[in-house]
């Protein structure tokens, strides 16, 4: 694989970005990081911890200096947070810095998906239906303004899902298969 290669992934919570990463990374050889992973593994404490204690604004602190390093690192799929965001200097950081992939799900199946999820901070309501479409309201024009391809997650299996995704970047002949874009920092 030549030139920069960086891709990385948005989209809610339960999309598929961790599930999906793993697979691109292994697909194209590239490094796989999840973003909620790395704070964790730097604070020594799960992100519920750090809401708990700090709040969603102490989160995004922390969560707005792991983006900027990461996605500055060449050879790397990153799987974000669902809120990444939110912040317009991670918006800016990703749309400029990689290939960026908006795995598109409705509220409705991720809330299937999410029902019995107890990890998410943000589904901890008394609605977590209802929360669910008040962050696809709020996030998807920023999902979308940064994304270089929507993907629609739909019912096909995460396998069958990062094939077609690797399928995008892969021209049919045989010179130059499975190279990723070249992406400009």
């Amino acid at each position: 694989m030549s030139g920069v290669t960086r891709i990385f992934l948005v989209g809610l919570m339960g999309a598929g970005k961790s599930t999906i990463g793993r697979l691109l990374a292994r697909e194209f050889g590239l490094h796989f990081v999840d973003t909620d992973h790395e704070i964790e593994a730097r604070n020594g404490v799960p992100i519920a911890t750090i809401f708990e204690l700090e709040g969603e604004a102490g989160f995004r602190a922390r969560e707005r200096k792991v983006i900027d390093e990461l996605t500055r690192r060449d050879g790397i799929v990153l799987a974000t947070g669902g809120g990444a965001v939110i912040d317009a200097e991670n918006r800016r950081d990703l749309a400029g810095r990689g290939f960026v992939i908006y795995l598109h799900a409705r509220p409705e199946s991720l809330f299937v998906r999410l029902r019995n999820d107890r990890s998410r901070p943000l589904l901890q309501t008394a609605d977590p239906r209802g929360r669910l479409i008040q962050l696809y309201r709020e996030r998807d024009p920023w999902y979308r303004e940064v994304a270089d391809l929507v993907v629609e997650t739909g019912r096909q299996s995460a396998g069958k899902l990062a094939r077609q995704i690797a399928a995008r970047f892969s021209p049919p002949q045989a010179e130059g298969v499975g190279e990723v874009p070249a992406c400009n920092p």
